[in-house]
């Protein structure tokens, strides 16, 4: 059986057991009560089980065996799927409450769930430079592996949690992503269940349409079974420097600049306010300076958005080195900022010596047990959006974001957008540098309004031929979405390949009324 579905059983009976003693105002106005008593032990769990079930996995090497046998088993609910007549739209199976996401899909309840149990390296291929791997593999799994025989990904997003198959079907991005792109840039064959069955691979030169077809798509043109991705060397430790920066104009300036050094292999901003900012460039190294090593990724360790703050109210510069696993990681601890909304007091160092350990509690538990009343809050007085604009936009993207919702921190990621077929790509035929710019948490602005401010934010972002990632919360109309989007190679291949009467289009899978 299922772990996941067993504890989403047993969380499902502890709540309900919860609200019969009458405990839900505790949920509601103290969560973190909830979160900590529950919610860390029960993440812990689940942790346990996965690194456990990945590791005896890969060493035992039944996954490859195995995989060829699931495929075939997605492959015939397909079929019967089409037997039966057609009647519903698919999709996986998985449960809603799992994805990072921090909405749950509506269409999980209508339509045809086809079970996909795809969660395992196949292969790790050095001469080749390649690794294969499964759909619900995620970027934790990953880099425990990888990093252990002296490999990593060009590209690997900041929180444990995301899998492969959310960031090929939806987006990914990293602080390497300015030199590397998008997650879905370094990826080089991907192989589908389409809608009658059968099972098709494709890369840049085979199936190419459908290879840049799939970013972006969030399986709406078949079910990811395997992914192959590009691997490259690692090294022991990211020497990373801190550069407190004052004024928008001079913080645009500074990290177009880092970004557009070749020199630097990372390169991340975190916008404290208006005009205070904090850029952190990169390199790998094998070697580190005594006395100067930061291993962050400790569970005593402060929160990694806090700790780049301080070098903001020291107003120095910084270098630190920091083991790679710890860095890809950063973010997780504190699921970037959100956590301190949910533990105010996640950070004393009291709780992180006593606690940290079990910290952060599942995004996927957080959702199961946010109840009606939760959501509501969260979605009128919460926002958690990621917005892609062209690195010559960046200053007027900021003030807006700074009129409209006032969230701070913001993050700030660059990265090269190539031009290349598909849902994304730049305006022009050659490839442009853009930012993601990340903003999580509560706005401050007195005249915020979920519909109307993230509208705004969406006409901004369309006017500068930029994009929306799909995971959020999104306002527009069809027609809207699809001036954001290039939708022509996708319509294209909804028809070859007869998606229409198999699967939603991408837009009725993630617009606001598609979800909870």
């Amino acid at each position: 059986m299922d772990v996941s579905l067993y504890m989403g059983g047993l969380l499902i009976f502890l709540l309900l057991w919860i609200k019969a003693k009458g405990f839900e105002y505790v949920i509601v106005h103290h969560r973190w009560i909830f979160v900590c008593l529950f919610l860390l032990p029960m993440s812990v769990v689940f942790d346990v089980y996965y690194y456990i079930r990945a590791w005896l996995v890969f060493k035992m090497c039944s996954a490859p065996k195995l995989h060829d046998r699931r495929v075939k088993e997605i492959q015939d609910q397909v079929r019967q799927w089409g037997a039966a007549g057609n009647k519903t739209f698919m999709c996986t199976g998985r449960p809603g409450w799992l994805t990072v996401s921090l909405r749950v899909g509506k269409y999980k309840k209508t339509h045809k769930n086809i079970m996909i149990n795809l969660m395992d390296i196949l292969e790790v291929d050095t001469k080749r430079q390649v690794v294969r791997v499964e759909p619900l593999v995620n970027m934790g799994q990953v880099t425990a592996l990888l990093n252990s025989i002296g490999w990593t990904l060009p590209v690997v997003p900041e929180l444990d949690d995301l899998t492969v198959g959310g960031l090929i079907m939806g987006t990914g991005i990293e602080s390497s992503s300015h030199r590397f792109g998008l997650f879905q840039h370094i990826c080089l064959a991907y192989e589908l269940v389409l809608s009658d069955g059968s099972l098709v691979r494709c890369t840049p030169t085979e199936n190419s349409d459908l290879f840049y077809a799939v970013p972006w798509s969030c399986g709406t043109l078949g079910f990811l079974v395997a992914a192959e991705i590009q691997i490259v060397p690692a090294k022991k430790y990211v020497k990373l420097h801190y550069t407190p920066v004052r004024g928008l104009e001079k913080i645009c300036e500074k990290f177009s600049r880092e970004s557009k050094n070749k020199e630097n292999y990372f390169v991340e901003g975190l916008v404290y306010s208006s005009d205070e900012a904090v850029i952190m460039t990169g390199v790998l190294t094998d070697e580190a300076q005594s006395g100067q090593v930061n291993r962050i990724g400790l569970y005593w360790k402060p929160w990694f958005f806090c700790h780049v703050e301080s070098y903001l109210k020291k107003n120095c510069d910084g270098t630190e080195y920091i083991p790679l696993r710890h860095y890809y990681h950063r973010h997780t601890k504190s699921i970037f900022w959100e956590l301190q909304d949910i533990i105010p007091f996640g950070n004393h160092p009291v709780f992180r010596y006593c606690f940290g350990w079990m910290v952060p509690p599942k995004i996927s538990l957080l959702k199961l047990t946010q109840g009606e009343t939760i959501r509501k809050l969260y979605e009128q007085h919460h926002v958690v959006q990621d917005m892609l604009v062209p690195m010559k936009c960046l200053q007027k993207a900021i003030t807006i974001f700074h009129n409209e919702i006032r969230v701070y921190p913001l993050w700030l990621c660059p990265f090269i957008l190539p031009s290349q077929p598909g849902m994304v790509h730049p305006k022009g035929n050659e490839a442009e540098l853009y930012v993601d710019i990340g903003a999580y948490g509560e706005p401050k602005t007195k005249h915020f309004d979920a519909k109307a401010s993230t509208r705004r934010l969406e006409t901004f972002v369309r006017d500068v031929h930029g994009f929306q990632m799909l995971y959020a919360d999104c306002y527009m109309s069809r027609e809207e979405f699809w001036d954001m989007f290039d939708g022509s190679l996708y319509q294209k291949l909804r028809e070859k390949w007869n998606c229409s009467n198999a699967f939603p289009e991408v837009y009725d899978k993630i617009c606001k009324a598609a979800r909870h």
